[in-house]
């Protein structure tokens, strides 16, 4: 048996990220006779912390209305609201803030510690944990686990021996060995699907582009009423940037029988395409004598502009006042609905999420406590909840353990 003082309500939480920790921390505030023990398969805790946001940690996002906060998840939004009014990103940014660590707000609103340091973060967790003398064991995988029975207790066998908790928490994310077990317990898990990746394309319109960023475009999946917009890269695989990651979290489920090969539909400068019609028109008499290759027309990249104009069929030497009627609309349709074949998808590690997880009808979100086993609580991204990168999958891992840690 583990060494564990038993005489002591025995609290086990499986999982060291970020809502594994602040699960901890918050129980052992609330509850300090408990004596709290996380358990981390891996060789370090909280590597999501620490790999996220280029490694600088983007720990929530500036956004202080629980209505407009869940707005940013395609799964788990309408759960979350409740949760969010108890604790929400202005309650984050002041938890960190009260314990020595400064943040500060980007300008399109995401969160980051002063120092641009994720270590900012571990160092705060992990002190504030060790303060409050919580048990971490890591190189500890969960093996199995037994349902309580006349006891109330759970027997839980990991690779460091037999634990007996009276509380079980798990905070594993998307792990595939620990959803078998919850199946095991009678748990429904959602399967796993990608979210929040780029689209491949070979399309020849995008060579040599790679870098090029756009501050707002307008994307839509052809035959899909799926649609999003924002700031758009391009990449040496084919798009990217929040837009595209923004599509991609909402179409996870669409998308993944397709095997991400569809239609993207891409609106180059978030016009409708009878203002960029009128627009050309003037641009035809105002730079009459120019070539259209000379320069670039609204604020598009030179090299992007270029491109588009090849590919309405249009050589770069024509001058404007010599652009035809049905020239001038291949254009608007190369700015405005540019098709591009799909044919795959590429994920960022630091972007990496998944959608699927524990059934949302099986968690009471007033505590986050399962309605299968009332000592069992789940937080994070075991159950199916995913949002858009900005910081908003950690403010829900926080916020879960946050209520967890508060219920008896």
């Amino acid at each position: 048996m583990d060494s564990l003082t038993q005489s002591r309500p025995q609290t086990l939480i499986i999982g060291g990220g970020a809502a594994g920790f602040f699960t901890a921390i918050q129980r052992a505030h609330h509850f300090p006779e408990e004596e709290i023990t996380i358990l981390e398969r891996g060789k370090g805790v909280l590597e999501k912390v620490r790999i996220s946001g280029g490694g600088r940690c983007n720990v929530t996002h500036a956004c202080w209305d629980p209505r407009e906060l869940v707005k940013y998840y395609p799964r788990g939004g309408k759960e979350l609201l409740g949760p969010f009014n108890n604790f929400a990103c202005g309650d984050t940014m002041g938890w960190f803030e009260d314990r020595g660590v400064p943040l500060k707000i980007e300008e399109d609103g995401r969160i980051f510690p002063t120092s641009d340091s994720s270590q900012s973060i571990i160092d705060c967790l992990w002190n504030t944990a060790k303060a409050k003398g919580i048990r971490v064991l890591t190189k500890t995988r969960l093996v199995d686990l037994s349902i309580p029975e006349e006891d109330g207790k759970w027997k839980v066998t990991s690779t460091a021996g037999e634990h007996v908790a009276d509380r079980l928490v798990i905070t594993t994310g998307s792990n595939p060995a620990v959803w078998k077990i919850l199946k095991k317990i009678g748990h429904q898990l959602i399967d796993p699907v990608p979210s929040l990746f780029a689209f491949d394309t070979k399309d020849t319109r995008l060579r040599g582009l790679s870098g090029i960023s756009l501050p707002w475009a307008q994307l839509h999946i052809e035959g899909e009423k799926l649609k999003a917009d924002g700031p758009l890269l391009i990449t040496h695989r084919g798009l990217s940037g929040p837009a595209v990651l923004r599509l991609s979290a909402w179409g996870a489920r669409d998308l993944a029988p397709h095997k991400y090969n569809f239609k993207l539909v891409v609106n180059w400068l978030a016009m409708r395409p009878v203002d960029v019609e009128a627009a050309l028109k003037d641009i035809q008499q105002s730079e009459a004598k120019r070539q259209l290759g000379t320069r670039a027309q609204f604020d598009l990249p030179v090299r992007l502009w270029k491109s588009l104009v090849e590919a309405a069929g249009i050589p770069a030497e024509k001058k404007w006042a010599e652009l035809s009627k049905q020239s001038r609309a291949a254009l608007v349709v190369q700015l405005t609905a540019a098709k591009f074949n799909i044919t795959g998808k590429s994920t960022n590690k630091e972007e990496f999420t998944t959608a699927g997880g524990v059934d949302l009808k099986e968690i009471d979100f007033r505590s986050f406590r399962s309605k299968v086993h009332p000592t069992l609580f789940l937080a994070g991204e075991v159950l199916d909840i995913d949002a858009i990168t900005g910081g908003f999958n950690f403010q829900a891992a926080w916020t879960g353990g946050y209520l967890i840690g508060r219920s008896k």
